[in-house]
């Protein structure tokens, strides 16, 4: 049987680090902060290494938080990190590829929150529609879906940065690409998301607030 450092090293070896994490939690949990109830079931889309999951949920532990991503390599790298922090606030991260409707394992409008940061301009369009139709479908009425990151205004840039980056993203797949925000907003409305707010975060990305209606049926 592994000793208790081979038991370490095997933990740290899965634990990916993402760099820009380090930059953008603090504002994104000072936005969620503002938005999310006291006691709350958020489900995160795409999270990714698994860093932001156990530090939000650090500094939220009336908040459940349950990650999940579509990769092997995330889901390993999310449990890591959860263990790490020893957060009983944190569920088992599983598999969750959005494009599967109904999500699987997550009954109608049983969700507070769904949270997809950095998902939607690294995935193609048809993903982006099916976050929003799934958390429309999942969230409890007055649920908020929340998205971060960069997007387009009126079908230009905000940032020199972001043009740049846009093409980076369409090297790496032509079906990628930073979203119009308005685009964005018309589908969640389409959807039965409304509209709350939009908060400008640090290099040029931005926090987007969705919320379904109090009174929408589950």
């Amino acid at each position: 049987m592994p000793d208790h450092a081979d038991s370490l090293r095997s933990l740290r070896a899965r634990k990916l680090h993402a760099p820009a994490t380090l930059n953008n939690r603090a504002p994104i949990l000072e936005v969620l902060q503002s938005v999310l109830p006291e006691h709350a079931l958020v489900l995160e889309v795409g999270a990714g290494t698994g860093e932001h999951a156990v530090h939000f949920a650090a500094a939220l532990p009336g908040v459940r938080w349950q990650p999940t991503d579509p990769d092997p390599d995330a889901l390993a790298s999310i449990a890591a990190h959860v263990t790490s922090a020893g957060r009983a606030n944190v569920g088992e991260p599983f598999r969750l590829d959005v494009r599967q409707l109904p999500w699987p394992g997550i009954g109608p409008a049983t969700l507070d929150a769904v949270v997809a940061i950095n998902v939607i301009h690294i995935a193609p369009w048809e993903t982006c529609c099916a976050l929003i139709g799934g958390a429309s479908l999942a969230l409890k009425p007055d649920g908020l879906l929340y998205l971060y990151g960069p997007y387009k205004r009126d079908g230009r840039h905000t940032a020199v940065s972001n043009a740049l980056f846009d093409e980076q993203l369409q090297q790496m797949n032509p079906a990628y690409g930073v979203r119009d925000l308005a685009d964005v907003v018309r589908l969640a409305a389409d959807a039965g998301l409304l509209w709350e707010r939009e908060v400008a975060m640090p290099a040029n990305n931005l926090s987007l607030v969705l919320r379904k209606p109090p009174t929408a049926a589950g």
